[in-house]
């Protein structure tokens, strides 16, 4: 958006100043009263960009969010404007129209009064351009495969595979129209509505399988989401209050997965089926507000929702296979319902100049009141078990308190502190009560003007009232493993930042560290511990007025370590994870404010490797091979001004990316696994731009006659 600056001339504050005890004085009605020095928005300007780009090669990955992803030439127009009269005004903007990430947003709107906003973007997702698949996608949905495929029992014994296989990308097309408005007629009220429909079309990867064979399917998504959010607001000198609703409802148009295995099969197995994400909406009614305190320059906010999703999409039958007979489904749909309740309170207060609290709390409610039943169990399509199981309708409830301190001692020093509370009550699951106690403490030291020192460090220790070891044998499960997200852990953790910005010199420099310590002691089987370490560094130097230049740095590194059993009991192997990260990047500007030529550069680099050892009682020690990846990317961009209107611009964009993952394997690799043969990232793309940006109207807000 344009942005205009109007500066109230220094004449006018003199006088202003003079009347300031007798206006405070008198009740002086202000209603008629009309503004001869406020600035007006007439008329029409806009700057638009149009020009063209070249891509050097194909690179599917580069395409994401950008369009970029085969070679070729692209036309592209970018562009802002604003048409004002008579308090009426029209913005726009538009990016990349040319492409497939392109933007649009247009506002209408009146002095307040009110206010229509539109939006229009599309957002592209690039996975997979070295993807190959057997499967053909039927009128009827089947992925079918060829008419004279001959099955196999393993993959290597597939002598038609190289015939039959055919590219297909793994990628989606994402579209977003957004609409919505309010009204504010002046007075204590605020009417306000808003409407955004998402949709997401394309292919995506799916696995299908059977009892000891599977297959990956390029599955087509046809996703449609709908959110509607609209409500009412009431505004007083410190007081807001709000009451909304909120409304999302998803579509899935395809719903069911049907296919053909590849594989040998009886033929009342060789055509498979399987759910996909149902059709769901959920609905809230909430009530928001914030009172303003003179006392203590004291702000209370808080928030109370009440809600409800549903799910009552029909069901599958138990399997397709016609020679399992099973009993009728315990009801034709889930008639899935959850319902939702959320309160919130926060408490922010200044006793005293140097004195700031804060008391937070918030209680967040999941009531799955789904029927339960029992249900016969079909395995994979082919064994009818004759056991029955009922379904778990998992629910929920969290709270979670934050109290915080900070008291100013000195000009240049501050401590602060703080404790939170956590507690989630959970059913049908290992853990059903579990707390968190953290405190921290901070302190941040300025001993000169230019030098800025901080230092926080806590401690979070998350205990669990028992673990259930008979609900982890219901479900088939080690009873000595912790799932990492409900086992006891005790976090320690400490940051140190540091900034130097000389009063007198152009440069400034930021520098922190960062460590954190988990350790799960009570987990015989499951994650044992965790670290992370990592530094950063910035420096800024400003060279002149029109020149300026920047350099960064960091490094992250995790440490993991974890046990595991292969059947079941005590541990008996260990796996030991190492995850490196490493970024760089510089840039430089040259931008004079008089002159017609200007320029930047900007380059980064990011390195990340992760090692995986394993140590094992049978087997001894080995390692897997080690997960690699190199981003190199650039971005060149110049400037000429050829009048005061008229620009002509150059971007070049570099980028190269390199990944090596063993996870990425061929067809054939797994004897019991079709997969579809990704290939590991491994490109380099340079983009070339020219274009030109003319500018339309006046430039500036002018002051009425």
């Amino acid at each position: 958006m344009m942005k205009s600056k109007c500066r109230t001339p220094v004449a006018l504050l003199a006088p202003l100043a003079l009347l300031a005890p007798a206006i405070s004085m008198a009740q002086v009605d202000t209603s008629e009263w009309a503004c001869e020095y406020c600035p007006f928005d007439d008329g029409y300007r806009a700057r638009i960009d149009g020009g063209v780009t070249t891509v050097s090669d194909d690179a599917f990955r580069y395409g994401n969010f950008t369009g970029y992803d085969e070679e070729g030439v692209y036309g592209n127009l970018d562009g802002e404007g604003r048409y004002a009269s008579d308090g009426y005004r029209v913005d726009y903007t538009m990016e990349d129209m040319f492409l497939d990430s392109r933007a649009f947003d247009l506002s209408i709107s009146n002095d307040g009064l009110f206010e229509v906003n539109f939006g229009y973007r599309e957002l592209p997702f690039r996975r997979f351009d070295t993807t190959r698949t057997i499967f053909e996608r039927s009128s009827s949905g089947t992925y079918t495969v060829p008419a004279a495929w001959e099955p196999a029992g393993t993959t290597t014994g597939m002598t038609q595979l190289d015939n039959y296989l055919r590219r297909v990308d793994i990628g989606t097309d994402r579209e977003i129209i957004d609409l919505g408005g309010s009204w504010d007629p002046r007075n204590a009220f605020r009417v306000f509505a808003d409407f955004r429909r998402q949709t997401r079309e394309g292919i995506d990867i799916s696995s299908a399988g059977t009892y000891t064979q599977a297959s990956f399917l390029p599955r087509f998504i046809d996703f449609e989401t709908d959110q509607v959010e609209a409500g009412v607001q009431y505004r007083a000198d410190s007081f807001v209050l709000t009451l909304g609703w909120y409304g999302s409802f998803f579509t899935n148009n395809n719903s069911t997965l049907t296919w053909e295995t590849p594989f040998l099969a009886s033929p009342d197995t060789s055509v498979l089926q399987a759910a996909r994400e149902p059709d769901n909406d959920y609905q809230q009614l909430s009530l928001s507000g914030k009172y303003l305190f003179g006392t203590w320059d004291t702000v209370v906010a808080f928030l109370a929702a009440s809600g409800q999703g549903k799910q009552d999409e029909a069901l599958l039958p138990y399997t397709i296979n016609p020679s399992i007979v099973t009993p009728g489904l315990a009801r034709d749909s889930l008639d899935g319902k959850v319902d939702t309740r959320n309160y919130s309170f926060t408490i922010v207060s200044r006793p005293l100049d140097r004195l700031r609290v804060r008391f937070g709390y918030r209680y967040d409610e999941r009531d799955n009141k789904t029927p339960v039943s029992e249900w016969s169990r079909v395995i994979v399509d082919s064994i009818y078990s004759g056991e029955s199981e009922a379904n778990v309708p998992y629910s929920y409830d969290r709270m979670h308190t934050t109290t915080s301190i900070e008291y100013r001692l000195f000009d240049n020093l501050r401590i602060s502190g703080g404790y939170e509370y956590r507690e989630i009550n959970r059913d049908y699951q290992e853990v059903a009560e579990q707390t968190t106690n953290e405190g921290w403490g901070q302190i941040r030291f300025q001993p000169f003007g230019w030098l800025d020192l901080r230092a926080k460090g806590g401690q979070s220790i998350r205990g669990v009232d028992r673990y259930d070891e008979t609900v982890a044998v219901s479900f088939g499960q080690n009873p000595l493993m912790r799932k990492y997200n409900l086992a006891y852990r005790d976090r320690t953790y400490g940051e140190l930042v540091a900034s130097v910005m000389p009063l007198e010199a152009p440069l400034s420099f930021t520098a922190s560290a960062l460590f954190a310590d988990d350790d799960y002691k009570d987990s015989l089987v499951g994650l044992n511990g965790a670290e992370e370490f990592r530094v950063t560094a910035d420096l800024s130097w400003a060279i002149s007025e029109a020149a300026s230049l920047y350099v960064s740095w960091g490094q992250d590194s995790l440490d993991a370590h974890q046990t595991g059993a292969e059947d079941g009991g005590f541990w008996d192997w260990s796996a030991f994870h190492e995850d490196r990260f490493d970024h760089t990047g510089f840039g430089f500007a040259y931008r004079p404010t008089e002159g017609r030529f200007s320029l930047s550069l900007d380059y980064g680099r990011g390195d990340g490797e992760t090692a995986i050892a394993l140590d094992s009682l049978s087997a001894g020690r080995s390692q897997l091979p080690d997960l690699e990846s190199t981003l190199d990317s650039a971005r060149l961009e110049a400037t000429y001004a050829v009048s005061d209107r008229l620009d002509a611009m150059f971007t070049l964009r570099y980028e190269r990316f390199e990944l090596d993952d063993w996870a990425l394997v061929s067809e054939t690799t797994l004897p019991t696994v079709l997969t579809l043969g990704a290939d590991p990232y491994d490109y380099d793309v340079l983009a070339a731009g020219l274009s030109v940006r003319y500018r339309f109207g006046a430039g500036l807000i002018t002051l009425p006659e």
